[in-house]
Order: C-alpha cells, then structure tokens, then sequence
C-alpha cells in the first residue's frame, strides 16, 4: 500500500525571486583592494535577491566612511530552485533530476575558489545564505585563510555545533562555545538538517568564521520553522552581521572604524568605606567612559550601592533618560563612600535590580560597569543568585559585564566577565583600557540562549533496510524524507518503499524526525544506487531540490 506524505514546502530562498539585472557597484576595478561575494540562496535571482542587497546595503554603509577600493559580487552560480510555487506542488521527482542540487552547489564551490584565485592581491569577504551557506562552508576547506578577512554563513543546512549534542548540551549552560557561533540563540543546536560538516571550522580560519542561524531555523536550529529561515533581512541578521564583518575589514587593512556603535552603558560604583583609596580614579574612568559614550550618541546610567548589610539600598543618580554629561558629573561629585561591614558587598542585588530597572534599547550594545574593590555575595542577602543576574542579562540582550577591581578580585569576577560576554581590568593597570574596550565593541545579539530545562528531541532508531523496504523507529511525530540532495517531503508512516534503483551506484537516504515544532537529528542510510532511467518511492513525493548532499 502507498504511503501518505505530506508534501513540506521548504524552499531555501524560493520565495525571494524577482527580475534578473545587473546592479553596478561603487569602486567597481577588476582586483581592488578588498572583494567582497555573497552566495545567495536556492532560487533567488542573481543582482537582485533580497538577501544579497540587504547584505551588501549593511556593508557599503560602513565601508563608504573609509577610502577602501571594493567590489561586490553576487556569486555567479546556478542557486538551482523552483519556478514558483505552483511548480512545486505539481512537480514529482523524475529519474536523476536529484544530483542537480548537488551540482549547483559543487559549481558555486567551483565559481568561488576560482574567484578568490583571480586576484593574488585582493582580500576577500565571503558569505552565503542557505544554498549559498554550503557552498562558501564547503569551499573555505580550500581557501588559503591568508587570502580571507571573514566568512559568514546564515541558515546553513551544513552547520555543525558539538557544543549542542547530547541530553543536556553544554551550550545551554554557556559553556564551550564554538569559536564561530556568533549568532545561534538555540542551545539545542547541534547539525544541520543536511548533516553538517566536521570540523565546521577549517584550519586558520580561527577568528575568520562566523555562522548566523535564525532562532527557530529548520535548516540549522532544532526547531521546524520555515518562516525563520526566510526572516534574516526581516530579523536585522546581516545588519548584525555588517558590525562583525566591518570590524574585521578595518583591523585587516588597519584603518579606523570609524562606524560607532549605538551604547547603553550603566555604571555602577561601589560607595563603601574601603574605596577611599581608589574611588578618584574610578569616579574619573567613569567620566572618561560617559563622555564618549554621549559624544557617540549612546546613553549612560549612573548608580552606586553598598551592602545590604548596612542597610544601603540602590541608588540612581540618573538613568538612560536622564542621564546628561552635567547630571553625571554631579551624581559623581554626590557619591560618598561609607560603610561596608564585611569584605563582600551586594553586588548581584544591585546590578539585578539596576538591569530591572533601565529601559534598555533594541540593537544597542549593552554594558554594565562595575567599579569596586571587594567581591560579593552568593547569593545574595535578598536571595539573589549569580545565576538570576547572568540569566537576566542575557534574557535583556544580553548586557556585557566589565569590571574594574584590584588583582586579588580578578578570579571572581573573570565567572561573571566570562558567563555574560565581558571582560575585567586590574585596577593596577590604565584604567582606559576597559573604557576602550567597551566603546570597541559592535556585538548587540547573544550568542546562545540558556535553556536550562532537560528537553528530549525526536530520534529515529531500530531502521531496518530489507530489500526494498525501510522501516524504523520514530519517537516523533513524522519524519523528513531526504534522498541524496533532494528533500522529498513528510512522511507520517515508519516504513517507506524505494524500488528501481541502479545498484551499481551509491544511494544516500535521510530521515529526519519532527514534531510540530521541534526536529531532532536525523540518520542515514545508505542504499544501492541511484537509477539514472528514473526514481520509484511507493510513496507520493513532490520534488523539491532545495537541499543537497556533500
């Protein structure tokens, strides 16, 4: 009997077609100093795609305030896709039409290489969406990393996160990041839809490589959302992606950024009697860092806090709102240290409800700045623990915490710096250090987002291949049927029929299992080959060749 399947509509980048036309670039020369090419997604057309513009758009923002000869390619490869969607639900898979995803990718890697190898003397920026992910991920395996600023990958089907395996993934904890994880907000995510290539990160592209996947992404995250994997214009991706990119390019060819990021920065001084010695220069740092905060247009905040002990409760002098360079300065001149009682004071209190409080913006670059010279409770005396203030912090943006504290605090607070993407600088040391640091930074998305509840994804065990037949185990509720580079459609049964196939070939089959929202991580199985007079699956399957294998 046929199996039903539900056909899934998953196209990487067919809904974004529009006319062909060329689109001239400023400083167009045959090898300027700087190359940047973008691989766009399945069916996008070439010059005009969304995701192309909008990513070149973010960059020549920035790279117009430099005197930077640059070009701008939009890759010149098939991106093979779908007419339309008419096409899609109408269309069946027909005998060797699978490889042709497969193909275009290896004539993208192709075009790329090639295009890198053209100019000895250019520097390259490489980037790709979906489609385009696999083929600048599988080209940089070939890529002299000398020749390359920075390679970016959004919604890669060939992602792979080691750091999001297992029952409880270390990732949703914060720990053992991927060096290339810019922006993965999902825990859980582990490979691709497609498999995903191990190492992700070749040799010399440490620092070189980033990868952007979408929060609920089905090609890259664990989750099963189409509509997230077409939303990286809508969702400021590549604008996020630009401030990376941007600060790469300016430290290659070592010219001023001269692109300021927007800061939300809020200082926090601790007042108690013990910082009688070092309370001068820190109240000076303070305004060094809030005048160029406000000379770059961002906003600071100014507070001070002691020990609950005491009692002393939070104080603000001003907020983002209200926070003018004379207010701060005269909140300055207000702070008086007092008090103190025993060594630790309530830092986590004061920063948890400080954060509470603010009324952060959107897209800024968040920073809380501690100046202290004790360490602190844990928890706190109201309760509140290390892990409410990370959580928090992260939960806002996150918000980066910086510390400036004398040599023997340095251990205690690097766990804070470190759990909330910040840094600390020994109070010893040229205190501008840190305000330089912070007015550096571009970064406003999390890395990861914590998920620290125990969750069980979908598996696919016990398959059995007899004869035609393949039959399995799945914990879900359908599975995703993928075979070779071409992704088939949803199938509710835990067999499938493959009959006719050319036994003198190799044969790759997927299956992924999905419940409504979620994926898990797929299996596969290899078969005999692949027919070249034709493909038949007992089971009704619309082609869709949007995804390929390596």
């Amino acid at each position: 009997m046929a199996k039903k399947i539900l056909l899934a509509a998953i196209v990487l980048g067919a809904y974004l077609l529009a006319p062909v036309g060329y689109v001239s670039t400023t400083f167009a020369v045959s090898c300027p100093d700087l190359k940047i090419i973008f691989a766009r997604g399945s069916g996008e057309a070439r010059w005009n795609g969304q995701n192309y513009l909008t990513f070149k758009n973010e960059l020549v923002e920035k790279l117009k305030l430099t005197d930077l000869n640059y070009d701008f390619l939009d890759l010149d490869y098939p991106a093979i896709g779908i007419e339309s969607l008419e096409v899609l639900l109408g269309a069946y898979i027909g005998g060797g039409e699978a490889y042709s995803f497969g193909d275009s990718v290896q004539k993208g890697v192709s075009a790329l290489i090639s295009e890198v190898r053209s100019c000895p003397s250019t520097k390259y920026v490489v980037a790709g969406y979906s489609q385009g992910a696999i083929v600048v991920s599988k080209a940089i395996q070939s890529l002299n990393p000398e020749k390359i600023i920075y390679a970016a990958t959004f919604g890669d089907p060939k992602i792979y996160l080691p750091e999001g395996s297992g029952l409880m993934p270390s990732a949703c904890k914060g720990k053992n990041l991927s060096n290339y994880r810019i922006y993965v907000p999902d825990c859980w995510a582990h490979e691709g839809l497609l498999g995903g290539y191990n190492p992700y990160q070749p040799n010399g592209y440490t620092d070189k490589l980033g990868t952007w996947c979408n929060q609920a992404d089905i090609f890259c995250s664990s989750h099963y959302s189409i509509k997230s994997h077409t939303s990286y214009v809508a969702d400021g991706l590549y604008a996020d992606a630009a401030k990376v990119i941007f600060d790469k390019i300016t430290k290659a060819f070592k010219i001023e950024n001269a692109f300021v990021s927007l800061h939300d920065t809020a200082i926090l001084i601790d007042a108690t009697a013990s910082m009688n010695d070092l309370i001068d220069d820190y109240k000076a740092e303070a305004l060094n860092l809030a005048e160029k905060t406000l000379a770059a247009g961002g906003r600071v905040a100014l507070y001070d806090y002691r020990d609950l002990a005491d009692p002393y409760e939070l104080k603000e002098y001003c907020d983002f709102e209200t926070c003018t360079l004379e207010k701060f300065k005269n909140g300055l001149d207000k702070i008086e240290t007092d008090d103190g009682g025993d060594a630790p004071e309530s830092l986590l209190s004061a920063s948890f409800n400080m954060m509470k409080k603010l009324d952060w913006k959107y897209g800024s670059t968040k920073s809380v700045v501690v100046l202290t010279d004790a360490g602190y409770h844990e928890p706190d005396l109201d309760g509140i623990s290390f892990a409410d203030v990370v959580n928090l912090s992260k939960s806002i943006d996150p918000v980066n915490f910086y510390v400036i504290t004398p040599g023997g605090m340095i251990a205690e607070y690097n766990n804070l710096a470190n759990a909330t993407g910040g840094a600390v600088v020994n109070s010893a040391s040229d205190l501008s250090l840190l305000t330089n640091q912070i007015m550096g930074r571009y970064d406003s998305l999390p890395r990861v987002e914590e998920n620290p509840n125990d969750r069980s994804l979908p598996e696919i065990s016990e398959v059995l291949v007899d004869g035609n037949n393949v039959s399995f185990k799945n914990t879900g509720t359908s599975a995703l049927v993928i075979l070779n580079d071409a992704i088939l459609g949803v199938t509710y049964e835990n067999s499938i029929t493959i009959s006719d196939l050319d036994f003198g070939s190799k044969n790759l089959l997927r299956l992924v299992p999905l419940t409504k929202d979620t994926r898990g991580i797929g299996v596969e199985i290899e078969l005999g080959g692949y027919g070249r007079g034709g493909v038949n699956i007992d089971i009704t399957i619309p082609k869709v060749p949007n995804a390929g294998r390596r």
